[in-house]
């Protein structure tokens, strides 16, 4: 009889899993103890064997594709046996689920209208839209959505008004969005019959920004109606085609949205012919716009040369002109380039874990510098006994080890009925592998010598590196050392590895000058950060961990005791 294998939960915090490798096919011949597959967990690759003999006659979920635990991974039984039912109730959720994509795809059909009837609302060009019930002619521009994150824009400058006659590509208004000031042109011609959001105003995406037709149309019922007309359609306009010209249009909000020399005297400039006029110390009142309406433009700016006056001119360089060509502006050039790398299980794991745990988990951060000369010492005393290798970092757990039965109180858990104290110690060490990170956890490490913790350290190191840890060699941690000092980094802090109550970030060990006995002398020292969880461990308590950690570390004899 046909046996289903489902996707197996290969470890506590397992929800989905993908499968790497398919190590059989479709046919084979399969003896219990055989490995299947090797499947991605969210904490390692992992190896699953069949606990069945048979043949494989079906595959549910194809090598590199994630499905929930519990989905039909195979299918193993007698060569020619029918499995179809088998097959049919695995496939009935996918079908069902289709049905319901279906559905919800036509009720999206139903109330969107097609791609000739209302533009992309994500499209970063206006929507210019006619209606049925609108005059011939009549065209509704839109507020455009000029950058990604805009939802609302102002009007800084109208540079038309009502009555005045557009052109294709003639600038309409400057517009400020979340981001920059922008200059916003017409995909348009015709006479500008109704402006919709004033000067200095601000309204969302897509709310009427003006009204474009033939001269002396009536359009006074248009604006009222507008934003309960279902009909809107794109016109036939060169939207598509044509986007506006950031390149010459963005600029750094300016505090001056337009320049005046008087009063009453108003000069046109572009956004970006006031950035570049100001950076330059150009007085803009002097240069000779080439634009439309005599409006200053970028060009215009470049090509101004003034000679620079001064009030007293040395009579050993009188009569000499100085003259200096101005700096060209940096123009963007290249290509924008990204790409996407599907998220590993591991990598969505440890999103979610680390987000619960910084949101959840009030922390605080303690922060002591540790003289690491004795331990030095000691170190390279023990390395002298052969087969034996310890590191600094095995030094750093065997001392949390020690000042967390002195402090259970570190060594804890929160849940919401209850605090729980560990009175056993489980170090955790988080190791760096190719798709993020990885916690083994040292059993009982209080007690453990330091060579067997430098043993155990560098075991499950190497196998965590590979993918080949098991799911229990990384539970059941009460305590966590991260450390980062071999890369150079003298101090840091780290998110708490939930259920824990607290994690010691570790540092590099700096030779500098201290002041010991009132004396400058060198010294080497290392700066560690205990990350607290406020809800089980106060102030005081990580102090004084850590000051019990700072004696072990600064007298290594005392571990050895």
């Amino acid at each position: 009889m046909a046996t289903v294998i489902n996707m197996p939960r290969l470890s506590d915090t397992m929800t989905e899993g993908t499968v790497a490798t398919w190590l059989k096919k479709v046919g084979d011949i399969i003896k219990e103890g055989d490995i299947l597959a090797e499947i991605e967990t969210d904490k390692a690759t992992m190896e699953f064997e069949s606990f069945n003999s048979g043949v494989l006659l079906y595959i549910g979920i194809e090598q590199g594709n994630t499905a929930p635990v519990d989905s039909l991974l195979a299918i193993i039984g007698t060569e020619g046996e029918d499995i179809t039912a088998l097959i049919s109730g695995g496939d009935t959720a996918t079908s069902k689920s289709e049905a319901v994509a279906t559905d919800e795809a036509k009720k999206v059909d139903e109330k969107v209208p097609s791609a000739n009837t209302v533009a992309d609302s994500k499209t970063d060009e206006p929507k210019n839209v006619s209606s049925n019930a609108l005059p011939a002619g009549v065209i509704v521009v839109t507020m455009p959505r000029l950058s990604d994150t805009m939802t609302t824009g102002t009007v800084a400058t109208w540079l038309k008004k009502v009555g005045d006659t557009v052109k294709e590509g003639d600038i309409l208004a400057e517009i400020e969005t979340d981001k920059a000031t922008m200059e916003f042109e017409s995909f348009n011609a015709g006479t500008l019959l109704f402006i919709g959001i004033n000067e200095g105003e601000s309204a969302p995406v897509d709310s009427i920004l003006a009204i474009i037709g033939p001269a002396g149309t009536d359009v006074s019922g248009v604006a009222a109606n507008f934003s309960n007309d279902g009909n809107a359609v794109v016109s036939d306009s060169k939207e598509t085609e044509s986007k506006p010209d950031t390149s010459e249009k963005v600029e750094l909000k300016s505090e001056e949205q337009a320049v005046s020399t008087d009063a009453n005297s108003r000069i046109f400039a572009s956004p970006l012919a006031k950035q570049i006029a100001k950076e330059k110390g150009i007085n803009i009142s002097q240069v000779k716009g080439s634009g439309e309406n005599g409006r200053i433009v970028k060009s215009d700016v470049e090509k101004f040369t003034s000679v620079p006056q001064s009030d007293v001119i040395p009579s050993a360089v009188e009569g000499i002109q100085k003259s200096e060509s101005p700096v060209k502006p940096f123009v963007p050039a290249g290509e924008q380039f990204s790409e996407q790398i599907k998220n590993s299980q591991m990598r969505k794991i440890i999103a979610k874990r680390l987000s619960e745990s910084v949101f959840t988990a009030p922390h605080f951060y303690l922060t002591i510098e540790v003289a690491m000369d004795e331990a030095m010492k000691s170190r390279a005393t023990i390395n002298t006994i052969p087969d034996t290798k310890i590191s600094f970092n095995d030094m750093v757990i065997k001392a949390c080890a020690m000042a967390l039965k002195k402090h259970p109180q570190v060594n804890s858990q929160w849940s919401e009925d209850a605090i729980t104290i560990n009175h056993h110690v489980n170090v955790g060490v988080a190791v760096a592998v190719e798709d993020g990170l990885v916690v083994p956890v040292l059993k009982f490490t209080d007690q453990m010598s330091l060579s067997q913790i430098g043993a155990s350290v560098k075991d499950l190191a190497g196998r965590a590196r590979i993918k080949k840890l098991q799911p229990n060699e990384m539970e059941g941690s009460t305590f966590t050392v991260s450390n980062l000092g071999m890369f150079g980094i003298t101090e840091f802090t780290s998110i708490i590895n939930q259920p824990n109550a607290a994690i010691l970030s570790v540092g590099a060990i700096v030779e500098k000058p201290v002041v010991r006995n009132s004396e400058i002398v060198v010294g080497n020292t290392m700066k560690v950060t205990l990350a607290c969880d406020h809800r089980t461990v106060d102030g005081a308590t990580g102090a004084q961990f850590l000051q019990t950690l700072r004696t072990f570390l600064e007298n290594p004899v005392t571990m050895l005791a």
